[in-house]
């Protein structure tokens, strides 16, 4: 297995993994937020707040995604090296509200940990080598010249 082949698993899972909570805040708000750490969680009206916060996990597991698909693989590292943002400032954010030590290291650090992880491996990737010779000899040279007469001297 290619360190190519882990990053892009790591990155399908971060995706997934990232947009099934996505749902899981939309479909079952009160439920999924009682593991996120924090003491309490708003009511009724305060549901839509919750349903934001599915919103943009399914948008960051979809930009996650949407570059893994289309062979970006440099500017996937960066946009999850952003992304570990959101997981590092959900484990502030628990920490500074009285929530739970162990959910903030356990699940807030440990995602901010694990994305960093992969940003990193994917921004370290090289280019896979070329098929072609790096130096092409005289006939090589000669066929690779334009079209036009004046420049083949």
């Amino acid at each position: 297995m290619t360190w190519k082949n882990v990053t892009t698993a790591l990155a399908v899972i971060g995706g997934a993994f990232i947009i099934y909570v996505g749902l899981s805040y939309l479909f079952a708000p009160q439920t999924t937020a009682s593991g996120f750490g924090l003491p309490t969680w708003p009511q009724q009206d305060g549901k839509a707040f919750l349903a934001v916060k599915g919103v943009r996990d399914i948008a960051t597991g979809l930009v996650i995604f949407a570059l893994l698909l289309t062979g970006h693989r440099k500017a996937l590292g960066w946009a999850m090296l952003a992304i570990t943002f959101v997981p590092a400032g959900d484990m502030v954010v628990v920490l500074s509200n009285d929530g739970s030590a162990g959910t903030a290291y356990g699940v807030h650090g440990f995602t901010a940990a694990a994305v960093a992880v992969t940003a990193g491996l994917l921004l370290r990737e090289r280019p896979a080598p070329s098929s072609a010779p790096t130096t092409a000899g005289p006939a090589a040279r000669k066929t690779s010249r334009t079209a036009d007469p004046a420049l083949n001297r």
